[in-house]
């Protein structure tokens, strides 16, 4: 599965955590340690925050390790918000569409896990969407969908409500079609002044989530980036995460299917 990293707090260049540290979100991409994919070389994407409310964005197909852009951009380039992730397909193309950060208007949303047999619930899925959110479909992903229906379901306005709608919307679909396979979501979102994670799977056992708090930011991702992990703390399964003002808080996350 993909690995993410995801920052708010003093404005920093992107490279003191995607490349410096030993175990990088890069140096992830070729060997993670928390994944059931060790390689994620299905492309990357990376959203920044920066003077405008909308975030900067840049995308590509290559390996993350490969790309000298990417490096060039981190070095030279600070930010107090930003959102990165390396992919590892669970079935859709390799395609700058594809890949994740995706954003609308001030929001940046990236996923690890999938929708099961997403191919058997993506139609009625799609059909909660209004024509003007589903015109905004690129790609051909369960992780764009489920932002699509976050904003659907009133992100805007209520984040905290429309993840759990959203989640809720999925586990119904997935109950009226009888499927067995559990749904994983390993969420972050950010409108670049505050993030919202999310650590949550059907079977109770979601992909891994960490955060760690550093001088005047924190820092939540996938998997530690340095090998001796001092300073991280492990998110609970079927959690809510707020990160405000540099403050966290942890929240039981309750989703029905009925």
């Amino acid at each position: 599965m993909c690995r993410w990293l995801s920052y708010v707090g003093k404005s920093v260049f992107m490279d003191e955590l995607l490349y410096q540290p030993d175990h990088s979100l890069v140096s992830q991409s070729k060997d993670a340690t928390k994944a059931v994919t060790t390689v994620n070389a299905d492309g990357f994407g990376l959203s920044w925050y920066g003077e405008k409310a909308s975030p900067a964005t840049y995308h590509e197909i290559l390996p993350a390790w490969s790309d000298k852009n990417l490096k060039s951009i981190a070095e030279h380039t600070r930010s107090h918000c930003f959102l990165a992730h390396v992919r590892a397909s669970t079935g859709a193309t390799t395609s700058r569409e594809n890949c994740h950060p995706f954003t609308w208007s001030k929001w940046s949303f990236m996923h690890n896990g999938q929708i099961p047999s997403f191919d058997r619930l993506r139609m009625g899925l799609e059909q909660h969407l209004d024509e003007n959110w589903y015109l905004l479909r690129r790609g051909t992903t369960d992780s764009e969908l489920l932002f699509l229906l976050l904003l659907q379901n009133g992100l805007d306005q209520n984040p905290q409500q429309a993840i759990y709608r959203t989640l809720e919307m999925v586990e119904q679909a997935i109950s009226l079609k009888d499927i067995d396979e559990p749904f994983k979501a390993c969420i972050a979102l950010s409108d670049g002044k505050n993030i919202l994670g999310v650590r949550y799977s059907s079977d109770g056992k979601p992909p891994t989530l960490f955060y760690k708090k550093k001088s005047g930011a924190v820092v939540m991702a996938s998997e530690p980036y340095d090998e001796s992990r001092a300073g991280w703390k492990n998110v609970p399964p079927q959690s809510l995460v707020e990160i405000t003002d540099g403050s966290v808080s942890v929240t039981p996350l309750s989703v029905s299917d009925s």
